[in-house]
């Protein structure tokens, strides 16, 4: 394994905004040479909304692997693996909930849990409002555990045209945050 490369498992939930799952998946296969390997986890419900959303199934066009989601064979689901890099996108309140409360009753909750318990990066882009109390302690909770909530709100400042470069504008920092190197609008610096 190269040392400099990305081992990351994507979750997608069922929550709206698939837009930024797909805005994700395009940047990372623009990003492959940064990249050993992304497993992808998606619910039956982020399909359906995909589908709603985008009104496509592009998400089975993918260069990455797609996981069943209770596939618990797939490599991310123990620490051994090594994955250093989780992102939930779009992440719901109940996967949220549940990944607060050590439920692992399928494959992005287990595979949340053993981020969470190997101490490596876990970004929830949740995409919900408003929030409850439920929502905040949940996000709370999380984040003491040493998970990151990166909230799909888009920022206005780099003047974007389309909903997908609006997007762009929350996945850009979950690539940041990722560790991984790109192209994108930096505050204070001209294009």
């Amino acid at each position: 394994m190269n040392q400099n490369k990305h081992k990351l498992v994507l979750a997608i939930t069922g929550a709206s905004g698939a837009v930024y799952a797909k805005v994700l998946l395009d940047k990372l296969n623009a990003l492959q040479q940064q990249i050993e390997t992304v497993g992808i986890v998606m619910s039956d419900n982020a399909k359906d909304v995909w589908k709603f959303e985008l009104g496509n199934s592009d998400f089975e066009k993918t260069n990455f692997k797609i996981y069943a989601t209770n596939d618990f064979f797939a490599p991310f689901a123990s620490g051994s693996a090594k994955y250093d890099t989780m992102i939930v996108c779009p992440c719901s309140m109940g996967t949220l909930a549940r990944i607060a409360s050590g439920i692992s009753n399928d494959l992005t909750t287990r595979a949340a849990d053993v981020i969470l318990k190997e101490r490596r990066k876990l970004i929830l882009v949740t995409r919900d409002t408003p929030l409850s109390l439920i929502h905040i302690n949940n996000m709370k909770t999380v984040t003491e555990a040493g998970g990151i909530i990166c909230p799909a709100s888009p920022s206005f400042y780099s003047k974007p045209q389309t909903i997908e470069m609006l997007a762009a504008t929350v996945i850009d920092r979950v690539l940041d945050l990722c560790g991984l190197e790109q192209n994108s609008f930096r505050w204070g610096t001209k294009k």
